[in-house]
């Protein structure tokens, strides 16, 4: 593990000052009673002592600036987590807001979904009411005029009417694109198929005369 330099510093100091207590602790002895030796021991003694006394304070200069060195990474340290903090609440808000926002799409677009239905309902409708009263299905009386005679058709047969065939060919393309021809029966009026495919509504099957589908409009 590696140790700071603040806290090397710190256990400098402490040595140092364990060092000198010791020292001050210890009796001194007399090595010599030689005046010459006394005085080069006393000067070497007192060059010891002024530099043990400068060490402390040199250790203490050391740890203000390591205690500065950790006030101002502590100082850092906060800014970067305050700036974290408000980086965190800034993606959660954009989160439930961007939750909400998919949200209120998702129910715009099934609103439109229900609405286009809806629409497309009462055009059928429409298109189904129009078609009924306009192009009805033939009389197989044969009741009124003469041209209404020769449309007459066989009352055996159950006719599906000119809003159904034009449904068939609709869900027949939508259904199966691949395959869109429908099969014309008995119960497709004559007339009613004709009219599709010279108003370019449908067109017939290439191979087949009997499969029309849907004209493609695009």
């Amino acid at each position: 593990m590696m140790i700071s330099p603040m806290r090397q510093a710190v256990n400098c100091l402490i040595a140092i000052t364990s060092e000198l207590e010791q020292w001050q602790e210890i009796e001194p002895t007399l090595l010599t009673t030689s005046p010459e030796v006394l005085l080069a021991v006393g000067k070497e003694l007192q060059r010891l002592n002024s530099q043990l006394k400068m060490v402390p304070s040199c250790s203490q200069a050391k740890l203000d600036v390591q205690k500065k060195i950790l006030k101002r990474e502590q100082t850092q340290q906060a800014e970067k987590k305050e700036a974290l903090n408000a980086v965190c609440e800034k993606i959660t808000r954009l989160q439930r807001e961007n939750e909400k926002s998919e949200h209120s799409i998702l129910q715009d677009m099934k609103r439109k979904i229900n609405n286009l239905k809806d629409y497309h309902s009462s055009l059928m409708e429409m298109l189904s009411d129009m078609l009924a009263e306009h192009f009805p299905l033939p009389d197989p009386q044969g009741n009124g005029t003469k041209k209404k005679r020769a449309a007459a058709y066989d009352a055996e047969i159950n006719l599906i009417s000119l809003s159904e065939i034009i449904e068939r060919l609709t869900n027949k393309t939508l259904e199966t694109p691949h395959d869109p021809y429908v099969s014309t029966d008995d119960t497709f009026w004559p007339p009613y198929t004709e009219m599709l495919l010279r108003n370019g509504i449908a067109t017939r099957h290439p191979e087949d005369c009997n499969k029309i589908r849907m004209a493609i409009f695009f």
